[in-house]
């Protein structure tokens, strides 16, 4: 039996500790915050009218077989996602996305959509059946894999998203592709081609709510841990990752007191643990150099109900590629963002005639901004709902309340260098690895392979208890 320490008790941190403990290692999780969750976080507000509850991280439950085992009962969305352009046009993405998109944009639009899906089709497969599930320490495994010609020619390694999106004529259909680059932090125009396989997964498997919240998927993962005997400890920081002889021998807790370990499995972002766990400067600098974008949110209490919102509503500007150059180039608020509503017809998340609103917005991690600068979070907030209005959704005289969360805030809470919600950008085809620098090192988390999102995280946690295998 391995003693194993795990943490963070993120998705991440909960999965891998399940299934380790689920094979006989005798595991301990080790979370800075008073609760499990991680980037999985939630907020509760109180009022007179009731209780609101927010999810704050992520929103959209995708491939929701991969948490197989779970009592969760995820809810299929019809649209996963309403998109409405700069000209007040509406596309709606779910099942026969190409007939929305005819019905939309018209036929020639929809028969370039159906091109660019044989080729996601195509990524997707290659993908899961080589990267998505399996070990990749460096570009030495990539060429090692049995790639087929086709494969290679959809995933165009050396090309990018905005080279697959400028074939569309239509901008509008250029701007929905392009923005699943930030699913995984990074700019269209430097993300690799192959995060087609993003929109696919989505749309072919579809998009899922969890009643109650996405937050309960934390739940579910804490139960199963308990169920299989390992134990977290909340509200214990880890300080540092403890080594002799080129092999880990456990961990330092904030309060001096040390934790032997054969294993140990870190889920906090790899910059962080190379900058701060287990100091590696040439591994840190080379993380640091390309941060992902991070987020600005708004958490609304909304009085009355809202015409014209599905569960997830995106409205697009009128020049997306201002909004990138703030973030990657200037790093600068951007001044016309991309807004993404979130609003759950979910009793169990507002009270009865109000509405629990999450806004977020593509922001400069911390650090280029100054986001605790005083003043600043307000009269940015304020700009965010001024920008709603003039985009026809001016819901300012209907706020009870409002909490504001910048990349500072996340920063804090969740051990994320800047609020750089993936870590590195994804402008390469290649995450951090799996396996740390010394002997039973291992870190699992959207920052490293295969990368960001609930799935592709509960995936790392799988590939990392499979190489650990059983005690």
């Amino acid at each position: 039996m391995s003693r194993v320490v795990v943490i963070g008790a993120g998705v991440g941190g909960l999965s891998v500790a399940a299934r380790l403990a689920a094979t006989g290692h005798r595991v301990t999780v080790f979370e800075q915050a008073g609760v499990v969750g991680g980037k999985l976080g939630r907020y509760e507000r109180r009022t007179a009218a009731g209780t609101f509850r927010f999810d704050t991280g992520p929103g959209l439950l995708t491939l929701p077989q991969v948490f197989d085992g779970l009592d969760l009962r995820p809810v299929p969305l019809d649209p996963v996602v309403r998109h409405v352009f700069a000209d007040g046009t509406r596309l709606d993405s779910g099942p026969e996305f190409a007939s929305r998109i005819e019905a939309a944009l018209g036929r020639r639009s929809a028969d370039q959509w159906r091109r660019m899906w044989h080729r996601a089709a195509r990524v997707w497969t290659a993908s899961r059946r080589d990267i998505l599930t399996s070990t990749v320490d460096g570009p030495g495994d990539l060429l090692r894999l049995a790639w087929r010609v086709p494969d290679l020619a959809a995933i165009a390694p050396g090309r990018s998203l905005r080279s697959v999106s400028r074939r569309f004529a239509d901008p509008r259909l250029r701007i929905l592709l392009d923005r699943y680059a930030t699913y995984a932090g990074a700019d269209p125009r430097r993300a690799p081609a192959a995060l087609v396989a993003i929109p696919y997964a989505e749309l072919t498997f579809g998009g899922w709510y969890l009643p109650g919240g996405l937050g309960t998927l934390a739940d579910a993962l804490a139960a199963r841990c308990a169920a299989a005997g390992a134990t977290v400890h909340c509200g214990v920081p880890v300080a540092g990752i403890d080594t002799a002889g080129g092999a880990v021998t456990g961990v330092r807790l904030a309060s001096g007191d040390r934790v032997r370990a054969d294993v140990v499995v870190a889920t906090a972002d790899a910059l962080a643990v190379y900058r701060e766990l287990l100091p590696s400067p040439r591994r840190a600098t080379g993380l640091a150099r390309d941060r992902s974008l991070a987020g600005f949110v708004l958490l609304l209490g909304v009085r009355g109900r809202t015409d014209g919102l599905a569960h997830h509503t995106v409205l697009f500007p009128a020049d997306h590629d201002a909004e990138f150059d703030a973030v990657f180039r200037d790093r600068v608020p951007v001044p016309d963002p991309t807004i993404l509503v979130t609003v759950a017809d979910d009793p169990a998340v507002r009270p009865d005639g109000y509405e629990a609103w999450f806004v977020l917005v593509n922001a400069p991690p911390q650090g280029p901004v100054d986001w605790t600068v005083p003043g600043l979070a307000d009269r940015y907030a304020d700009h965010v709902l001024a920008v709603l209005a003039r985009r026809g959704v001016d819901v300012r005289d209907r706020v009870l309340f409002r909490e504001v969360r910048t990349p500072a805030d996340l920063a804090a809470a969740t051990r994320t260098p800047g609020g750089a919600i993936y870590g590195t950008a994804a402008h390469r085809l290649l995450r951090p690895p799996n396996a740390g620098p010394v002997r039973g090192l291992y870190l699992v988390g959207g920052s490293v392979h295969p990368g960001g999102g609930l799935p592709m995280v509960a995936l790392s946690a799988r590939i990392v208890a499979d190489r650990i295998g059983p005690a």
